[in-house]
């Protein structure tokens, strides 16, 4: 069974910074696609970075330049830094793996989210 545990929510004002991780097991680090996605109240469900392999990297435009995706395998984790955050990424983000990169509903796997909260 597959389990992605994310952690490292909070509430940060404007500006702010945050690391989120998401701790999977070894079989699950090592595939080919780990992401990050959030959802706000009343929204859909949105990408924000995917990691294909090892290397490989892809963002929704708005996170570009502040968000970084990132993995180390031997603590089986899966990163997403976000610097400069805004009011408008306040959202319960999520960690998925096995899909195909920034289509949620692809995606076969999921954590149970954790919430970010930014005020202005």
């Amino acid at each position: 069974q597959v389990q992605l545990v994310e952690s490292g929510g909070g509430s940060v004002q404007t500006g702010g910074s945050l690391k989120l991780s998401c701790e999977t097991s070894e079989s699950t680090i090592t595939r080919n696609c780990m992401g990050w996605f959030r959802q706000a109240p009343g929204k859909e469900r949105e990408s924000v970075a995917a990691l294909i392999g090892d290397a490989i990297t892809k963002y929704a435009d708005s996170m570009k330049g502040r968000f970084t995706i990132s993995k180390d395998n031997a603590k089986n984790t899966v990163y997403l830094q976000m610097n400069n955050l805004k009011p408008e990424d306040t959202a319960v983000y999520y960690c998925a793996a096995d899909g195909i990169p920034m289509v949620a509903g692809t995606f076969d796997y999921w954590g149970q989210g954790t919430q970010v909260t930014v005020s202005s």
